[in-house]
């Protein structure tokens, strides 16, 4: 094998691709196009994606989601999206993504249009910001849903990673002016502060968050018709991941880790095992076995007041067993997983063992929390 065509297969491996005859063809997009090499980020094959990246960025520095910006559509496509407000989303790795990329090949190039689409990013997020600290799923705010204060797939939480990572001002947000940056660490201390507020309290007790808010109230409140107001096993795992990575946490901060720890301790399932594949019919579906070998699960969804496991269908009837709701919903959605697992296991005590003495042993501290008393 030629040298140049082993070179093209080291880095089509390295970044999962399915090669064609000419060793030309990229991975759909995600998250491999911001976990490579720092040389690979001034290639062409780099420069191609950010050139994509800068035709659908929208008129007001976002980017849509779920889009294989890979390949570029016709403009009148692009076009489509903007009018219909679809462009400008921090869902799904919406606008976040796109722009620790951006940032990526801006700092390997220096090319000024790939900084300017970068500003005009964290410009956006700014923006987007609720005075109260929360961002909605879409901004401009669209009717429904769309306009909570969205945790749901770690919406918010990516926002709040990068904008702590631009404000920190190292590579490869270096680049980013002092003025930016300084409003960038505001919108992260803003956020903080919205989201010990939205800590909601079980018994009395600081316990995990809601995948969304209302943006007024700060209560927890539905999305979708199968994502009930409710305290959620995944989401609360990025939030508690967020804060223990600040380097001199407060005492408040501080309650809300161990409030949410012994409350993802608690709601552990154990003895059983989840399951997603095809059944004995040929019908894609998931369920789970009595396993007492498993590891724990936790559940996507714990009603607020019980704590009990919580499933919905499309018709948002409260069930509290997942064979319950209907095969479509099974199969489409993970009411089930271990996402708390390596918190617990690695990352918490070792974020333990980094605390100052004084700050040992705070379990409840008195803030301003949603109130579980109020559930839908």
């Amino acid at each position: 094998m030629q040298l140049h065509k082993l070179s093209i297969v080291i880095t089509a491996l390295t970044l999962g691709l399915v090669l064609h005859a000419n060793g030309e063809e990229l991975p759909r997009w995600g998250s491999s196009y911001v976990n490579q090499d720092a040389e690979w980020y001034a290639s062409e094959e780099a420069r191609t994606v950010a050139e994509n990246l800068l035709a659908y960025q929208s008129t007001y520095g976002a980017w849509p989601k779920n889009r294989d910006f890979t390949v570029l559509v016709p403009a009148d496509e692009i076009e489509v999206l903007n009018r219909g407000g679809k462009a400008n989303t921090i869902d799904n790795d919406g606008t976040t993504l796109p722009m620790r990329f951006m940032a990526l090949v801006a700092d390997a190039t220096g090319n000024k249009k790939y900084v300017d689409a970068f500003l005009r990013g964290v410009d956006y997020l700014l923006e987007a910001q609720y005075e109260n600290g929360g961002w909605p799923q879409y901004y401009p705010l669209r009717k429904g849903y769309y306009s909570r204060i969205t945790f749901n797939d770690d919406a918010m939480m990516n926002v709040m990673f990068l904008l702590r990572d631009v404000a920190a001002g190292e590579e490869p947000y270096a680049f980013v002016d002092a003025d930016r940056a300084a409003k960038a660490a505001d919108a992260v201390a803003l956020g903080i502060d919205c989201i010990l507020k939205t800590q909601v309290r079980h018994d009395g007790k600081l316990a995990g968050w809601a995948a969304q808010y209302d943006e007024v109230t700060l209560e927890p409140t539905w999305a979708r018709t199968y994502e009930p107001p409710a305290l959620s096993g995944q989401e609360t795992v990025s939030i508690v991941q967020f804060l223990i990575q600040i380097e001199e946490p407060t005492p408040e901060q501080v309650a809300a880790v161990e409030g949410s720890v012994a409350w993802l301790k608690a709601v552990a399932i154990q003895g059983f095992s989840y399951h997603q594949g095809v059944d004995a019919d040929g019908v894609r579906d998931a369920w789970i076995v009595a396993d007492e070998t498993a590891g724990p699960l936790w559940a996507r969804f714990y009603e607020l007041g019980t704590n009990r496991p919580l499933f919905l269908g499309r018709d948002s009837v409260f069930r509290y067993s997942h064979d319950q709701i209907e095969q479509e919903r099974r199969s489409g959605y993970a009411y089930y997983g271990t996402w708390p697992k390596s918190l617990l296991e690695k990352d918490y005590p070792r974020w333990r063992a980094r605390l100052a003495p004084g700050l040992l042993g705070i379990v409840v501290f008195p803030l301003p929390c949603a109130s579980v008393e109020n559930a839908k």
